[in-house]
């Protein structure tokens, strides 16, 4: 290592020092970084976490400003801290950072924020890794993606290319305020897109919301929440996402206290719905003829979750209240009945789009042998197939409820553990190595008669 590298590795961020060596080396301090460093805290191994903005910086500015957390704060927490407030409310997305931030400061969390990571690439003539950062080289025995699932915002290669149109990725919307005057086609029909659209027609917008397949569980039914329900019936314990569904989105809310996402209530509120968006032509878009097709499965897996629920209640004799409202289908809007299969945008007065279609991960940092020819990690439960690399936040990491703040606890204490375990049967070798080397000068000096 340079002097000049040396000297900006050990400069200080804040008040604390970046070390030039450490076991283990954590990248990124989400929920998942943080998560991590706890459980690594709590077994003694040596560690750092890398942040190249500040702790749970996605919460901040990567999500729009009414944001709140989908799940209630009894649910999306970490075990070893409560929010400031009501179990049943759902935390505001300034308040998650916060959380995460004061988390790590009751284990004084070795976090430094500022640095970002470049490479990562594995040492040809000693252990570990060299990991490049922006202040640095850092010696890694062990590296930990801790970056999560929202990493590259991805807009589909149909965007037409047209400067009158205002086109953003949900990413980047923040309030209707931002927008140019004029309606709104918001595509994805996911958590974020529906929640986006449903505050955008409340602002005054005409909005029109392309929906593909989906999930729409209920936000509560029978007096407990949908988060509940999923634990109890073992469903945030499914190993696999089932045969088809691997890239289905779910549509929940908690905005406004949580309410349970219906499509044919927001068209009847003024939302225009249409089908999967197909293309983009002469200032025109089309769209798939599946808008039915879609609802119709969307309704199916919300009253399949019903039904078990209902089941689990009469074989466990549970006195919850009975909700026959929950079943209400709403009429059918004519944007249901007819559906718009093409559409002129200026003459609809569309002036904006919103592209809710999700996110790619970015791991050209991480230049190891732990990816398959898709570029997807090869992992067993957050353990890489590349020893001495580890995952941590990614979905179905090791279950559906990977994702979930309490799911990526679970996941990191299971990581961490296995590092543990690890470090041990290094010590093991190391001290047998020292033991062997040791006897070896002794023996030929007992030797009598030997030269």
């Amino acid at each position: 290592m340079t002097d000049l590298n040396q000297a900006a590795l050990q400069q200080r961020m804040g008040s604390k020092v970046v070390p030039t060596e450490i076991d283990t080396l954590v990248i990124g301090a989400g929920q998942a970084g943080v998560a991590m460093s706890e459980h690594l805290s709590k077994l003694g191994v040596p560690h750092l976490v890398l942040e190249k903005n500040r702790i749970a910086e996605a919460w901040r500015s990567g999500r729009w400003d009414s944001l709140v957390a989908n799940g209630p704060a009894w649910h999306d927490r970490f075990p070893g801290m409560e929010f400031d407030l009501d179990p049943d409310a759902f935390a505001p997305k300034d308040m998650v950072a916060n959380y995460f931030e004061a988390y790590a400061k009751q284990f004084n969390a070795p976090i430094r924020t500022g640095v970002e990571v470049r490479k990562v690439t594995r040492n040809s003539d000693r252990p570990g890794f060299t990991v490049e950062t922006s202040v640095g080289v850092i010696q890694a025995n062990r590296v930990v993606s801790a970056t999560g699932p929202f990493q590259r915002p991805v807009i589909p290669a149909i965007a037409p290319q047209d400067g009158a149109l205002y086109q953003i990725h949900s990413a980047a919307y923040f309030n209707p305020q931002q927008l140019p005057e004029g309606g709104v086609l918001v595509v994805g029909a996911g958590s974020s897109g529906v929640q986006i659209a449903d505050e955008l027609n409340r602002s005054g917008r005409q909005v029109y919301l392309s929906v593909g397949a989906h999930d729409r569980p209920p936000r509560s039914y029978r007096n407990r929440d949908f988060c509940w329900w999923l634990g109890v019936l073992g469903l945030w314990d499914m190993e696999a996402a089932q045969p088809g569904k691997e890239h289905v989105t779910i549509a929940v809310s908690g905005a406004r206290g949580g309410e349970t996402i219906d499509f044919r209530r927001l068209a009847g509120e003024g939302i225009t719905l249409v089908g999967l968006t197909k293309a983009f032509h002469n200032g025109g878009v089309s769209f798939q003829n599946d808008l039915a097709d879609n609802l119709a499965r969307g309704d199916e897996n919300y009253l399949s979750l019903l039904d078990a629920a209902d089941a689990y209640i009469a074989r466990n004799g549970l006195d919850l209240p009975e909700e026959p409202e929950a079943r209400r289908v709403y009429e059918d809007a004519e944007c249901i009945r007819q559906p718009i299969l093409e559409l002129d945008l200026a003459a609809a007065g569309i002036r904006s789009i919103i592209w809710a279609t999700g996110y790619a991960v970015d791991f050209s940092w991480l230049q190891v042998d732990a990816f398959d020819a898709q570029g997807k990690p090869q992992h067993q439960r957050g353990v890489s197939s590349e020893p001495g690399v580890y995952f941590v936040g990614l979905p179905w990491l090791s279950r559906r409820g990977s994702t979930f703040i309490w799911g990526v606890w679970h996941d990191a204490k299971h990581v961490a553990d296995h590092i543990a375990t690890q470090r041990k049967y290094a010590e093991y070798r190391d001290a047998s190595q020292r033991q062997a080397e040791a006897v070896e000068p002794a023996q030929k000096v007992s030797l009598p008669g030997v030269r």
